[in-house]
């Protein structure tokens, strides 16, 4: 729900890097290359300093808008690296948007208060979470870029990316095992100090559950991607579900405790 007792100057940072966001990418057509990457390098600093407040703030809070927010920052701090390796890199002004929309989500439904003195590990569990939802929200990207470049290439259309497509399947992928291995740690974490963290044992809820539906589709994937030579659309759609799996896990069980049980209540 709306928190009217939110900090003016995290109201502040949060509307000043949505529209940062939003601006350049509404006038994409108009900006030089050079305009374009100072709007969005302003945009990411005040996004994350609106990230840190909200962490560190008088109120620290935390919740699925807030964890969006933080995939989308992560997911673009990924796209900033890439670009100096592949500058024709073309996901700017998409990217841009959806930071936009994630920033505004974050102040509309900030989540709960974050009692991080519970356990001195909640912190660690909490960034292994969602370094694996950006490690796999980038893995998204790459594979929406890479059906796009496929796309056009079965369409004879010139993509002006110059990326191979060979190239955005290797890091695809790379994004895919990267985010399998911290998801694993995050459940081992989660299940071997489950009681230290939550004041409770293990046990089968909704987050736990798809979590683990999640790791077991991307686990299938690599498989099927080492053993199989999966690869193509096949793949992407099996990316995809995992992807889907793990939003429900943990964004989609907060948003139903956060906005459909909260409003009920």
């Amino acid at each position: 729900m709306i928190l009217p007792s939110a900090s003016p100057l995290g109201w502040l940072l949060a509307l000043a890097a949505a529209a940062a966001y939003a601006a350049p990418a509404a006038a994409a057509s108009r900006l030089s290359a050079e305009g374009g990457r100072i709007a969005l390098l302003l945009a990411w600093v005040l996004h994350g300093a609106a990230l840190v407040w909200g962490l560190v703030g008088e109120t620290p809070h935390f919740g699925f808008a807030p964890a969006l927010s933080m995939t989308a920052w992560l997911v673009l701090t990924a796209y900033a690296v890439e670009r100096q390796l592949f500058p024709q890199m073309q996901a700017r002004w998409t990217l841009a948007a959806l930071g936009a929309a994630a920033v505004l989500l974050a102040l509309v439904f900030p989540g709960q208060p974050l009692h991080v003195a519970a356990s001195p590990w909640l912190p660690l569990h909490l960034a292994l979470g969602i370094a694996s939802y950006g490690l796999f929200a980038a893995a998204v990207v790459h594979a929406w870029l890479m059906t796009r470049a496929e796309r056009q290439i079965r369409l004879a259309v010139d993509a002006h990316s110059g990326i191979p497509l060979l190239t955005l399947e290797r890091l695809t992928f790379r994004f895919v095992m990267a985010g399998f291995a911290v998801l694993s740690a995050t459940l081992i974490a989660g299940w071997w100090f489950s009681e230290t963290l939550y004041g409770r044992a293990w046990h089968w809820d909704h987050k736990a559950v798809f979590s683990v539906l999640s790791w077991l589709t991307f686990a299938i994937l690599l498989i099927g991607r080492s053993r199989f030579g999966w690869r193509g659309r096949n793949a992407v759609r099996v990316l995809y579900a995992g992807a889907a799996l793990l939003l429900l896990a943990y964004v989609g069980s907060r948003f139903v405790i956060e906005v459909v049980l909260g409003r009920a209540a």
